[in-house]
């Protein structure tokens, strides 16, 4: 990781669609440390880039141009020439995703690309600093919308070593079962633990372990998530930001735990951060996280233009 890390959330979906080489290389252009993605595994067993764990309603339409039904059908039960059949360069119109995101540039013809296209892309861009931050689209209360978590693996980390791209990539996940197999298998990679603690959806609990945390329980570490993370062997813990506090950071800091906060958008809330003293920020926004940390005194890192 760079001294502060700038990353595109799934390529910067603010400005144009979410994990396509479209968004990545309008991220590579202006010029950021990290690009931050999620990928699932197709029935044929090739990782694709997608959020979703299958063909997100609010994103994919099918040739007829209609897009797809909730709830999207799964990954592994496509395979890859099926999955490339479908467009996501348009956001749904009406949606909430589109009410989120009114500015995002759309680009009709867009395809759900394969971790391999990107880093073909990232390769002919020039850019030897960019990292991949490649999230494992992965639920323990999905089983069936994903490899197991020894294949997810294994499939992940055959294709970086094929492709010599290991020492650029860090593996994230909120099923930290996926982390304990990088640790195991690739200990030179290091693993990034998401956790979210608040809203609908928690992952993470201070006084008892949860099917996302592969047995390690907050309870026996003084309750503390930063000391959770550390002795299940973390490297960075990427928390959601409402989650953060300054304590937090100083405490993860003194166990040598790097924090990247998801996900921040707002230049007051991407100042605010910087000035709580986190290592990076994950970002829908990668231009104006620029924009502000540059106002900081962060070093911006270079711009590399490509075509996708």
């Amino acid at each position: 990781m760079s001294a502060f890390d700038i990353e595109a959330h799934r390529g910067g979906r603010a400005l144009f669609p979410e994990n396509t080489l479209v968004s990545f290389a309008n991220a590579l252009a202006m010029g950021v440390d990290t690009l931050e993605l999620d990928v699932g595994v197709t029935r044929d067993g090739v990782l694709v880039i997608s959020h979703e764990r299958g063909l997100n309603p609010d994103l994919a339409r099918g040739a007829d141009g209609k897009y797809v039904a909730a709830a999207g059908i799964p990954f592994v039960q496509l395979s890859l020439d099926e999955v490339k059949q479908f467009d996501v360069g348009q956001i749904r119109p009406g949606s909430t995703y589109a009410a989120q995101f009114p500015d995002q540039h759309a680009v009709p013809g867009t395809r759900i690309p394969t971790l391999k296209e990107l880093i073909d892309l990232v390769r002919r861009s020039g850019d030897g600093h960019v990292r991949l931050n490649i999230e494992t689209k992965i639920a323990p209360n999905h089983p069936d919308e994903s490899p197991s978590p020894e294949r997810f693996v294994a499939l992940l980390l055959d294709l970086l070593r094929t492709e010599k791209f290991e020492d650029r990539v860090m593996v994230q996940s909120f099923d930290w079962r996926t982390l304990q197999l990088v640790q195991k298998l690739a200990s030179e990679i290091p693993t990034v633990y998401l956790t979210v603690q608040g809203g609908r959806d928690p992952t993470v609990f201070s006084d008892r372990a949860s099917e996302w945390t592969a047995g390690f329980n907050p309870a026996e570490h003084g309750r503390s998530i930063p000391r959770t993370i550390k002795a299940a062997g973390g490297a960075i813990w990427s928390p959601y930001a409402r989650d953060l506090t300054p304590a937090l950071v100083a405490e993860s800091h003194a166990l040598g735990l790097k924090v990247v906060v998801w996900t921040a958008n707002q230049p007051e809330d991407i100042a605010h951060l910087i000035e709580m003293g986190v290592d990076g920020i994950i970002s829908d926004r990668p231009d104006l996280l620029r924009k502000v940390a540059g106002e900081q005194g962060i070093a911006l890192p270079a711009a590399f233009p490509v075509t996708p």
